[in-house]
């Protein structure tokens, strides 16, 4: 799939945002290694810590299903700008994705960067100590 095509996945799945407190919609659309896509999209709550951004329930949807290795990740949002993953979306990426390419659009224009780019100097799994 060319990064155009998760683009639009990732508005596909903006559409079903639910934000009736900041009405920032945000979408995401992740190619696993296997070729398959996840879209998802941010679900806030009354309780804001219990908010779910648009990046980590397409991952997580992916992970439910079995995918575990991130080729790639396009983020979308209603505003006329790019919208990057905050930080905790950032580490999960990380988490699924070392080395993924993340896309981040405005319209159909997107920018495409590697995740160390906007993630450096990154913690993931190989960085725990083992237990002695």
């Amino acid at each position: 799939m060319d990064y155009l095509e998760l683009v639009k996945k990732a508005y596909e799945g903006m559409e079903n945002a639910y934000v009736p407190y900041s009405k920032f919609k945000v979408g995401a659309a992740v190619l696993t290694k296997s070729g398959k896509v996840y879209t998802g999209c941010n679900i806030e709550n009354a309780s804001y810590g219990a908010t779910n951004c648009a990046e980590r329930t397409a991952i997580f949807k992916a992970v439910s299903e079995g995918e575990k290795e991130i080729e790639a990740i396009a983020i979308v949002s209603a505003t006329e700008d790019y919208t990057f993953p905050c930080g905790i979306c950032r580490q999960v990426i990380r988490e699924f994705g070392k080395g993924c390419k993340v896309i981040i659009a405005k319209g159909l224009e997107y920018r495409v960067f590697d995740l160390n780019e906007i993630l450096p100097y990154d913690f993931g799994p190989e960085d725990l100590l083992e237990d002695k």
